[in-house]
């Protein structure tokens, strides 16, 4: 155990509490500035909207790291649905942990807390994607039992598409 993770608390976030709000928003930035995400600040509107629309969005919940009294990690989760095994489960949307803190095991002590609460909710998985480039965060969520999406190893692994309306 580092000094980091010896002082790190996380917590499910509460979107009606000004300073988890500001924490959510101030490492949103962070992680939107940075190249893996996508290396452009949030637009007004996404600081002004964020957090109240997380709020009224159905299933959402996020997990928040400190250190004392500092934010060093975010999670924002959705609740999904699996047709496959007929039962709830989450996706994992943004993982940020601040540059100061990677390495020292934040994302894994976050990512404990989403499998718990996700258990609690009577989920039978968590999905994520990630970048084909970003190795750091790959190896981070290998650690925490993560792997590549597959039904049949023959088939191969899934891969993430979108299309923007």
């Amino acid at each position: 155990m580092n000094e980091i993770t010896a002082a790190l608390t996380t917590v499910i976030a509460d979107y009606r509490d000004a300073r988890h709000g500001r924490d959510i928003v101030a490492l949103m930035e962070e992680y939107s500035r940075d190249p893996f995400g996508g290396g452009e600040p949030l637009s007004e509107t996404c600081r002004a909207q964020l957090v109240s629309k997380l709020a009224e969005f159905p299933g959402a919940f996020s997990v928040l790291a400190y250190r004392g009294e500092e934010a060093l990690g975010l999670v924002n989760c959705f609740m999904g649905f699996s047709t496959f095994v007929c039962q709830p489960l989450v996706n994992i949307h943004d993982v940020v942990v601040s540059a100061k803190a990677r390495g020292a095991g934040v994302c894994g002590a976050m990512l404990d807390l989403v499998a718990r609460e996700a258990k609690s909710r009577g989920c039978c998985k968590l999905t994520m994607e990630v970048l084909e480039k970003n190795l750091p965060a790959q190896v981070a969520y290998r650690k925490s039992g993560f792997k590549p999406y597959t039904l049949d190893e023959e088939m191969g692994q899934a891969h993430f598409w979108q299309r923007y309306l």
